[in-house]
């Protein structure tokens, strides 16, 4: 059985900073202090999480944050609202801001427009919340098409007119095939694609990674998808795995991996999302390599051999 593990797959530029961010600032020798919160979690895995909270990162949320005094906390590479930074000096708190710099760009442009203003993306997930308070109440959050149909139709508490100007805008994780559905529905309901202004904002790096995995998946009999099932990104590159190859398996860790799901002539492809670190799906490789090689050859004598099989 042959095992591959994505190239594309693995924690993108913006979770790779806020971790390294996160590490260098808990490690004395480099003048940090066991000891930091971090504002929500700085990476939807579980695994990766239980390893920084064991260098002395404790997440919190905003709640717990309106506590605090006198101290650091990180920000994600999500970002955040204008509230969480007046609340910060309000409470003397250092922050150490890893808001990706394609998700700051985008709070800036969202910030500078004017008129209304729709984001595609993932209601109530923590980089919505911060573009949703950079617009300053002024966003509509969609999530699908059928939302676009719902407000038309007045069946919906958020208002869209639909004959004014509309700038659409996308959280920066999204599908960039279903931003175009989207798109396309809200243009279907104007008066005039002229009153249309499209930012695609999705992150050039995700964007490519939707396409590379499309073919990934294509290529290998069985593919095994790691992230934590918090991960936004995660849902979104899980259920496009699974509309090329219906052998593809979501899981958390080694522990949900089934040995039934494979054959000795498969070649297994292991990926991820942008939260899943490449520590883990190495992790994966390994225990595929080894445990279900060794599973397939026990399997394989007791056929040859029946019940006289030591192996």
């Amino acid at each position: 059985m042959k095992v591959e593990i994505d190239s594309s797959s693995g924690f993108c530029y913006g979770v790779i900073r806020a971790v390294d961010t996160a590490e260098k600032n808990l490690n004395p020798a480099m003048g940090g202090k066991n000891q930091l919160y971090s504002l929500g979690a700085i990476v939807h895995n579980g695994s990766e999480l239980t390893r920084l909270e064991r260098k002395g990162l404790e997440v919190i949320d905003l709640e717990r944050m309106k506590s605090l005094r006198n101290t650091r906390v990180l920000i994600r590479a999500h970002g955040e609202p204008p509230a969480t930074y007046a609340l910060a000096t309000e409470n003397n708190i250092t922050l150490i801001d890893c808001t990706c710099p394609v998700v700051l760009a985008l709070q800036k442009k969202i910030a500078s427009t004017d008129g209304q203003i729709v984001i595609f993306g993932k209601n109530g997930h923590a980089e919505v919340n911060g573009l949703v308070g950079r617009a300053e109440g002024r966003a509509v959050v969609i999530e699908n098409r059928e939302d676009v149909e719902r407000i038309s139709e007045g069946k919906d508490d958020r208002k869209i007119d639909f004959g004014k100007p509309i700038t659409i805008f996308s959280q920066t994780t999204k599908d960039p095939v279903e931003f175009e559905h989207v798109c396309g529905a809200i243009k279907d309901k104007m008066l005039s694609d002229n009153l249309l202004t499209i930012h695609n904002t999705i992150c050039r790096q995700v964007a490519n990674r939707h396409n590379d995995l499309r073919i990934f998946a294509k290529e290998h009999s069985v593919i095994i998808f790691v992230s934590g099932h918090d991960s936004s990104n995660g849902h979104v590159l899980f259920e496009l795995c699974k509309e090329v190859n219906n052998r593809s398996y979501h899981i958390q860790s080694l522990e949900q991996i089934d040995k039934k799901w494979f054959k000795k002539s498969d070649i297994v492809g292991i990926c991820g999302a942008t939260s899943t670190p490449k520590w883990q799906l190495e992790s994966v490789r390994k225990f595929l390599k080894i445990t279900l090689n060794n599973y397939i050859c026990s399997k394989l004598n007791r056929l040859i051999y029946g019940n006289y099989s030591r192996f």
